[in-house]
């Protein structure tokens, strides 16, 4: 239910929302109204006029809608932004003639938890704003000289040529832990809620997912999550090209080869054959062409007939789609190029009304600012293109799904047409960049271990399936290889299977900076050594082995968490409480730069953390000769549990499967 605060919010945005609706159909009305054209105009202008400025009006109500809805949400605390708030009330205090003076504060590298690095900046405006020289050195002494008392920062000293190197409290730290075992894994905290829209995966009707879809599907789904776990309102759309003349073909060919196709379903599971065939005499049959192009017409005029072969295809794409997405755990809803076909005349029609279109040789072209390759938004023939559909799709996420932030996950070679894109809709006035936030998430290509394009041996695209079905057979192999199936039930040995294979794939690609192209190499991806998604559920699954070995309960532990204090002693017991309480920054990073790379990084050291804690520090003890347990270190439990539920928590993230044995 929402809060007393948000109630009176959530009404006035309801009525706006009801206003603008009423607003559109009256609009709509009178532009189909042709017998006054002048008080036509002017109540159309008017109506116009109040639309927009109820528009703007329901923006600013979300907008404080979410900054509440965001505050009764229970948040993990950021250490990185607790060192910083008391960097910046020592950095005001040492120099308070400075306005906004800057507040660096990142995690050290080495030698220390983090570092502040605002001397340097500083230094450089006193120079300039002042005329004075101060060297850095003296700046981070003055710094220190005023920072406040706090429970944080154990140790603060002057490194270098004027960082501030900063270590944290082991007390600190041992409380954020506790209330981790007690609590749970918190998301961080966020300025506000939002409407968030990932354009994500997007492959093409009668064509099968291919190597090519992998990126777009993984890296998407794994943004979407983060989003979600910082309790964003995230709608993953899949925009399937499911549009346009190869449906002319496909249809002309299946109503040929199978005539009663409207009483009984075709057998045209292989969509790849069919696709090829239709393409072959589309190319050398004019005969073919014609009835090809004319059943295009046919479809985009909504003839009943053409149509059930239309949805035929569709359907049958769907189910092969849905098979990928099960087996990846991938939750997408459709959304493709034949939804925002009804609203493609209207954006052209708009678009002219702002004067915005310029005719080109009988195409109807949009230019953007300081950009000399327009969009085109209808061609000579009167047909629609990616172009408008793409700015249908802005438009309407922006105005009917209420899209605060919008993220587009396609490969990098599109960062030139959605820069157009994205300014022309500006420029329409599709959006404010002030409101609404629209990202491009491009990526590299997936190459060989040549390093050219992935293909097969033959020079085909790999398929998707193909590739999934590889890393079954080789994961399955590798858990052999290490003897598991002697010692994992059937079940147990299925679901570690399946664990490891897709859960390879997927951190493959994530660790990358997607921006890179990357070497697919299920080899690299299925070694226990380094940085691969198999290391990491290794780590996680020892937390499990020790809770069997002493038959511990995980309930009951993280009930003594209340009155049993982490102890951080040992420097392998420190490094991982330190490691686990970045846990919120790093997850903070990732959403707001859009980098799942950076949630990679972070879960290796921690699994590395883990291995070094657990093979230095002994939680249960036993007796070597009768296997009896003589002694449980609670406290060391707790901390392997703390390690256990952000593991978890950052597997769930990255979208791949855990298992208790492996």
């Amino acid at each position: 239910m929402a809060s007393a605060e948000i109630r009176p919010l959530l009404e006035r945005a309801e009525q706006a929302d009801e206003l603008i609706h009423q607003l559109k159909s009256q609009v709509a009305a009178l532009e189909r109204d042709v017998q006054s054209p002048s008080s036509v105009d002017e109540e159309l202008a008017r109506l116009k006029t109040e639309n927009s400025e109820l528009k703007q009006q329901r923006v600013h109500l979300k907008r404080s809608i979410g900054e509440e809805e965001a505050k009764t949400v229970p948040r993990m605390p950021s250490v990185v932004v607790l060192v910083s708030e008391l960097c910046g009330q020592a950095i005001r205090a040492a120099f308070p003639d400075l306005v906004e003076p800057p507040v660096l504060v990142l995690p050290a590298k080495k030698g220390a938890d983090y570092q502040c690095n605002s001397a340097m900046t500083i230094t450089k405006t006193l120079k300039t704003m002042q005329g004075k020289s101060v060297p850095p050195k003296d700046i981070a002494a003055s710094i220190l000289k005023h920072l406040p008392a706090n429970e944080v920062i154990e140790k603060a000293e002057v490194a270098g040529p004027g960082f501030i190197n900063i270590h944290l409290r082991p007390s600190f730290v041992a409380g954020l832990l506790k209330d981790l075992v007690i609590g749970g894994v918190k998301p961080p905290a966020v300025d506000r809620k939002k409407r968030v829209i990932v354009d994500m995966s997007s492959p093409n009707i009668a064509k099968e997912m291919h190597v090519g879809h992998l990126r777009s599907t993984i890296i998407g789904d794994c943004i979407a999550r983060m989003l979600e776990f910082v309790q964003h309102d995230v709608l993953r759309l899949n925009h399937v090209g499911d549009w346009g003349t190869q449906f002319g073909m496909l249809i002309a060919n299946l109503k040929e080869k199978f005539p009663d196709y409207k009483t009984v379903s075709p057998p045209v599971a292989d969509l790849q054959k069919l696709y090829k065939e239709s393409k072959a005499r589309f190319d050398e049959d004019q005969e073919f062409k014609k009835r090809a192009y004319n059943d295009v017409v046919l479809l985009q005029n909504g003839d009943p007939d053409v149509r059930q072969a239309w949805n035929l295809i569709c359907d049958v794409s769907r189910k092969e789609f849905d098979k990928i997405y099960q087996r990846l755990d991938i939750k997408i809803v459709e959304r493709g190029e034949s939804f925002y076909q009804p609203l493609m005349p209207h954006v052209v029609r708009d678009l002219e009304e702002k004067g915005l279109v310029t005719l080109d040789e009988g195409r109807k072209v949009v230019f953007v600012p300081e950009d000399t390759v327009p969009l085109t938004v209808e061609k000579s023939d009167g047909g629609y293109t990616y172009d408008t559909s793409d700015m249908a799709a802005v438009k309407h996420r922006v105005e009917d799904e209420r899209g605060d932030w919008i993220i587009y996950v396609v490969d990098s070679g599109q960062a030139q047409h959605f820069k157009l894109v994205f300014s022309a809709a500006h420029h329409a006035g599709y959006y404010d960049p002030k409101f609404v936030q629209i990202d491009h998430v491009g990526f590299g290509v997936v190459l060989g271990e040549d390093k050219k394009k992935f293909k097969t041996r033959k020079g085909d695209t790999v398929r998707l399936i193909d590739l999934l079905d590889e890393g079954l057979s080789r994961a399955a192999d590798k858990l052999k290889e290490r003897g598991r199936d002697k010692e994992l039930t059937e079940e147990e040995m299925k679901a570690a299977q399946e664990a490891v294979a897709y859960g390879c794939v997927k951190y493959a690609d994530l660790s990358h900076c997607r921006i890179n192209d990357y070497v697919f190499s299920f080899d690299k991806m299925l070694d226990d050594r380094g940085n691969t998604a198999v290391y990491l559920l290794y780590a996680y699954t020892r937390t499990n082995a020790i809770y069997r070995m002493g038959n511990i309960d995980r309930e009951d532990l993280r009930k003594q968490a209340s009155h049993v204090p982490i102890s951080l002693e040992h420097p392998k017991e420190l490094k991982l409480g330190k490691c686990l309480v970045q846990f919120p920054e790093v997850v903070t990073r990732s959403v707001s730069e859009l980098y799942p790379h950076y949630l990679c990084d972070y879960m290796y050291e921690l699994a590395t953390a883990f291995t070094e804690f657990y093979d230095a520090c002994y939680c249960i003890q036993k007796d070597r000769k009768t296997g009896e347990i003589v002694k449980v270190d609670t406290s060391r439990l707790l901390l392997c549990e703390a390690a256990a539920l952000v593991m978890a928590k950052g597997f769930a993230l990255l979208g791949i499967r855990t298992v208790e044995k492996m």
